[in-house]
């Protein structure tokens, strides 16, 4: 196995990282900004007023796009596992 295969294989799991984390923390960076936005405006300085909906926001996107994460990480593990004769004729 030769660097540009380890190169290739580390790219690709950031990019399936990057791509399974991206729906949740869009969510929460926005629920957060909102309720930051409503604090500021309302001048309610309550800790738990910003972590239970962002809590909440996050527990309906797992289940609205917790299928598709599924997906994505099966489908990524195939991949690695059917690159692994080629990867070991290389050596």
């Amino acid at each position: 196995m030769d660097t540009n295969a380890v190169l290739d294989i580390g790219l690709q799991g950031l990019w399936v990282s990057a791509k399974l984390a991206a729906p949740v923390l869009i969510t929460a960076l926005a629920v957060g900004f909102g309720i930051s936005l409503l604090q500021s405006i309302t001048q309610i300085q309550e800790v738990t007023l910003s972590f239970v909906p962002k809590a909440a926001a996050v527990g309906v996107v797992l289940l609205i796009s917790g299928h598709w994460m599924i997906s994505e990480m099966v489908s990524f593990t195939h991949a690695l596992f059917d690159k692994i004769p080629s990867l070991l004729e290389g050596g």
